[in-house]
């Protein structure tokens, strides 16, 4: 997706959590540190808006940061997330 890259695995087997569990990163492509927490920190609040209403299954996710994150309009990541996790849960 333009805002974000979506990775996804299923939880191991051997942990007792339910729901999905996530992961925020960003590398030095996105920019400096405080760029990067920025980054992290938009990928964090679209998660939290979109993902629980569409996951029940214990599955890992990671959200990669791409250079374009900050300058994307929040609605725009949220359906970049949308899309992904249609993607791969699909």
């Amino acid at each position: 997706m333009a805002g974000l890259v979506l990775q996804a695995a299923p939880m191991p087997s051997g942990l007792k959590m339910e729901g999905p569990r996530f992961g925020f990163t960003a590398s030095k492509k996105v920019g400096n540190a405080v760029s990067r927490n920025r980054a992290r920190r938009r990928l964090r609040a679209a998660a939290s808006d979109v993902v629980f209403e569409w996951l029940d299954d214990p599955m890992d996710f990671v959200l990669i940061a791409r250079g374009t994150t900050m300058q994307r309009p929040y609605d725009e990541l949220l359906e970049d997330l949308k899309r992904a996790l249609v993607r791969v849960t699909s």
